[in-house]
C-alpha cells in the first residue's frame, strides 16, 4: 500500500463508506449518506468497504465493477488494515469488539485484518 502512491489529480471522496452509511431500496444502492468526512484526495479511502463488508465472491464482484488500478486497490487495502488495527486496539482495551458492528462492518476488526492479509498474499 505504501509503495502505491496516488499520482493522479485529487477527487472528491466520502471518507467513510460503510454499510451504515448506505441506503438500499429493493436490493439496490439508493444513496450514500453522512458526509462528515468528505474531502478531496485519494479515492482509495473509499474502497475499504471491500474488506469491512464484502468477502469472497462479493468482494471480487465489487472490485471487478470499479474502474480501479492495482495501486488504488492496494492503497484501499492499506486503509482497511489501518482502520481495522485501530478498531481492534480500541476493542481490546474495552474487552469487546463492538465498534466494528457499530461502524456497519459485517466482519470483526480481527477478521478484517485476516482478510486484508489474505488478499495481499493472494495478489502479491
Amino acid at each position: 500500500a505504501l509503495a502505491a502512491t496516488w499520482h493522479a489529480p485529487s477527487v472528491w471522496v466520502h471518507g467513510d463508506v460503510t454499510a451504515s452509511n448506505l441506503l438500499v431500496v429493493d436490493g439496490r444502492l439508493s444513496a450514500v449518506i453522512d458526509f462528515g468526512c468528505s474531502a478531496v484526495g485519494d479515492p482509495a479511502c473509499d474502497v475499504t468497504i471491500a474488506w469491512t463488508f464484502f468477502y469472497g465472491d462479493s468482494r471480487e464482484a465489487f472490485r471487478d465493477r470499479l474502474p480501479l488500478d492495482d495501486g488504488t486497490w492496494a492503497r484501499g487495502r492499506g486503509w482497511a488494515l489501518w482502520k481495522a488495527l485501530i478498531t481492534l486496539v480500541k476493542a481490546l482495551k474495552a474487552n469487546a469488539d463492538l465498534d466494528s458492528l457499530r461502524f456497519g462492518w459485517r466482519l470483526s476488526a480481527s477478521h478484517v485484518i485476516e482478510e486484508v492479509l489474505a488478499d495481499h498474499s493472494r495478489l502479491a
